[in-house]
């Protein structure tokens, strides 16, 4: 009788209200053990941790894009020479490659708070070395070591999503995630464009230092810890280096990696060439680049939404490869108009569209390919999330390498490269067929 008399009294509205208010995260202490236990128990996360993530996230597309306007004057003031703007962006990509093989790791043994902390700080430092430096290998060497500090702001969010949440309830975060961090493309380039009417380049990287001071402050004072004691792994060099090499030797997590990685080649020749064709070669002036580049970037973000909002109706393998044939067929598109010069730098209205229409396909890939990569490595995500992104950042870092050796008197290099990443997600979604059907 007295479990039938308390029973009504759980589920009272009181109760509800409780209830309601601890799935939303509005908990006494977001730093205590049981705000994280809460969290994982509903599997949410309250969206201002998935705004600070999602801003912590965004270190890495503003970094990247804030100064692609800046890359005619980069190549002159720094001594390079034409295309040498090229090689930092290259850099700064071969940084966060090296930096997530070891930052993963570190997060899963050390907790998520504490290399972050490290690494943000390393990243403003090195900001600050890149602001004040008028060598163009030394800036080379700042950017790489931005680089390896900014890594954790691309390991580090993910494991902790993966800490909290799985399966579907990890992807609508993820998408939650990319529809903040999502809007730094499109706010990136106008920022920087803005800081060039009014000042040099060099304010791009004090802008980038201070927001490193307040991504720290955010972390310190705001992020809780997700990985407890308990579940943190105590391993040596050889151990970790045998996960890895187990993590990668899986078929569905090399497949959907290397897929994803293929993205992020198409996505990072356009990086690389975008400002040759449009500023050089087009003669557009940096605001109307980077108006050009939001517009771009905001379709890339209303097609991820689009995708994310059909998870739960259709399957992520039927979504990934509807994006796989669309950026297989608009890269097709784009070679074969482009050498035969239907389209070139005379049809800037044409070009525009045709790059836009190849980038939007993207959206319906990188993070559908990176959940079904992550399907059977919850136990170690840090690292799986890690080898992910050294995987990602080293074959976008091709891309850019391939740009900067590219002439820089016409589109079509930039056409046939992003077309190269296209051709690799193909072949690599024919073998994830068949490979992946047999385990």
């Amino acid at each position: 009788m007295q479990a039938t008399i308390h029973s009504p009294r759980m589920d009272s509205p009181a109760s509800r209200r409780h209830s309601r208010s601890s799935f939303s995260g509005r908990v006494p202490d977001m730093s205590g053990k049981m705000s994280v236990e809460t969290m994982q128990a509903s599997q949410r996360l309250p969206f201002y941790l998935v705004a600070l993530l999602g801003l912590i996230t965004a270190l890495g597309p503003l970094s990247t894009d804030m100064y692609l306007p800046a890359f005619p004057i980069l190549d002159q003031e720094l001594g390079g020479g034409p295309g040498s703007a090229q090689f930092t962006l290259a850099t700064w990509f071969i940084g966060l490659a090296v930096g997530q093989f070891s930052c993963g790791p570190l997060s899963d043994r050390f907790g998520r708070r504490g290399p972050l902390i490290a690494g943000l700080a390393l990243y403003t430092l090195a900001s600050i070395g890149c602001a004040m430096t008028s060598d163009y290998r030394l800036f080379c060497l700042f950017r790489f070591f931005a680089a390896l500090g900014g890594s954790g702001g691309a390991v580090i969010p993910r494991a902790m999503i993966r800490d909290i949440a799985t399966g579907r309830a990890g992807a609508h975060i993820m998408t939650q995630l990319t529809l903040v961090f999502g809007v730094m493309p499109i706010l990136a380039p106008s920022i920087g464009g803005i800081i060039l009417e009014i000042a040099t380049w060099r304010w791009m990287f004090w802008v980038a230092a201070l927001y490193g001071v307040a991504a720290i402050a955010g972390v310190w004072f705001v992020l809780p810890e997700t990985l407890p004691l308990a579940r943190r792994l105590r391993l040596p060099v050889s151990t970790i280096l045998t996960r890895y090499v187990t993590i990668v030797r899986e078929p569905h997590f090399f497949l959907n990696a290397l897929i994803a990685s293929a993205s992020t080649f198409v996505m990072f020749a356009y990086l690389g060439g975008a400002p040759v064709v449009f500023e050089h070669l087009m003669g557009f002036s940096p605001r109307n680049f980077a108006i050009f580049f939001g517009v771009n970037a905001a379709i890339f973000i209303l097609c991820t939404q689009i995708s994310g909002r059909l998870v739960h109706r259709v399957r992520l393998e039927t979504l990934m490869q509807f994006g796989i044939g669309w950026c297989a067929f608009a890269g097709a598109m784009n070679v074969l108009l482009t050498t035969t010069h239907v389209i070139t730098a005379q049809t800037p209205v044409f070009v525009v569209m045709m790059i836009m229409f190849m980038t939007g396909s993207l959206g319906f890939i990188g993070a559908n390919a990176t959940v079904l990569a992550f399907h059977h490595h919850g136990a170690h995500a840090g690292s799986a999330s890690a080898l992910l992104g050294t995987m990602q950042f080293s074959i976008g870092a091709v891309s850019g390498l391939m740009m900067g050796y590219m002439p820089t008197d016409s589109i079509i290099p930039t056409a046939c490269v992003m077309a190269v990443g296209a051709a690799m997600m193909v072949i690599a979604n024919i073998f994830r067929v068949f490979r992946c059907a047999e385990t």
